[in-house]
């Protein structure tokens, strides 16, 4: 078959997309899959901020080569120095890519970057009225949709195989049995517990401890555990919770690796999360879920509810947004939490699909 891309089937093609967040990183998995559906054969290489090695590791079926971004002028993430960035591009240009793929965003930033790479064809978003490499293969940044559509709107653009929206998190035999052990450890029952994670990258993206506390003493009164998780950097937000809670809750905050924790999830009940990219681990993991916003877009990064979701009533994924109602009270966030539980109680699907 043939696409619109001037590459050959075993073409080298660099993706460029770094970005810190996991769910910046899972949200380019079904762009991923389109793109490795069309090219079977061809050598991909991510080219992605240091410390987001594990992403190529994990998703090594759609991934075969991690690059280290070495930062570059206009782009916060990832900036070491000028003498770093020159020498990256030196040695960059000499692989001649056929391709450098440009799923960082819409460009403003990163398209001068691109062009410095060095590949035989570049492809990728821009903003209108400002630099675009090709038109011919670049996509004006579309202004709406979620992020995984948005991405999904790219290849289709480069006439690509269309994907579902499902994103993924494969995981192996050993983190299965790693995560079922801390569930053993602590005495925790599949579906007989739930989890809260009230951290976030920014504190302005974190709903208040004080609501985290009132929705987890609720629950925990319906005979569910508790269980916070987190990095190790927000055990003291986690600790603050357990403490409100008593007894019936549990600190996992920092104690868990990333397989772990999926495993951790991936039993629980329900997970009740900030918009945060615990959130799309969750939704790529069918773990029903309430999410809380309080200051990034709902509709670009929402966990999307697909149809076969439907069954739970209003999708398998719930959002209770502080802009709209001006605040988001535990008794909103409790609302969704409850519905979404007794939902599970009274049918739960044979098959669920979940983007």
């Amino acid at each position: 078959m043939t696409y619109r891309l001037p590459i050959p089937l075993t073409a080298r093609i660099l993706v460029v997309r770094s970005l810190p967040g996991l769910g910046d990183l899972l949200c380019a998995v079904p762009a991923l899959r389109s793109l490795r559906s069309a090219y079977p054969f061809a050598h991909v290489a991510w080219l992605g901020l240091p410390g987001t090695e594990w992403f190529s590791q994990r998703f090594s079926h759609l991934i075969d080569q991690w690059l280290p971004f070495p930062g570059f002028p206009g782009i916060p993430e990832g900036w070491q120095s000028p003498q770093n960035t020159v020498e990256f591009l030196g040695q960059i240009q000499g692989h001649r890519y056929d391709l450098a793929l440009q799923l960082h965003g819409d460009g403003s930033s990163i398209n001068p970057f691109l062009s410095l790479l060095g590949a035989r064809q570049q492809a990728g978003f821009y903003l209108p009225g400002q630099f675009c490499p090709d038109p011919r293969y670049f996509l004006p940044y579309p202004q709406w949709g979620s992020e995984v559509e948005r991405l999904l709107r790219l290849t289709e653009f480069l006439g690509l195989p269309p994907q579902s929206l499902e994103l993924e998190f494969p995981l192996s035999e050993d983190e299965d049995q790693a995560g079922l052990q801390v569930l053993k450890a602590h005495d925790l029952s599949p579906g007989r517990y739930l989890c809260l994670h009230p951290g976030a990258s920014s504190e302005d993206r974190r709903w208040s401890i004080a609501g985290f506390a009132q929705v987890a003493e609720s629950l925990a009164n319906q005979g569910y555990r508790i269980v916070l998780t987190g990095t190790a950097a927000e055990q003291e937000l986690a600790a603050q919770i357990c403490a409100a809670v008593g007894g019936a809750a549990l600190n996992l905050a920092g104690c868990t690796t990333l397989g772990e924790l999926a495993v951790v999830l991936q039993q629980a009940a329900l997970l009740v999360c900030n918009d945060t990219g615990v959130s799309h681990l969750g939704a790529a993991l069918k773990v029903p879920s309430v999410v809380v916003f309080s200051n990034s877009e709902v509709g670009r990064w929402a966990p999307i509810n697909s149809i076969a979701d439907q069954t739970f009533g209003r999708g398998r994924h719930r959002i209770v947004d502080s802009r709209q109602t001006g605040a988001a009270t535990p008794w909103a966030v409790l609302a969704e939490a409850r519905s979404l539980l007794n939902a599970q109680s009274q049918s739960v699907p044979e098959v669920c699909y979940v983007g």
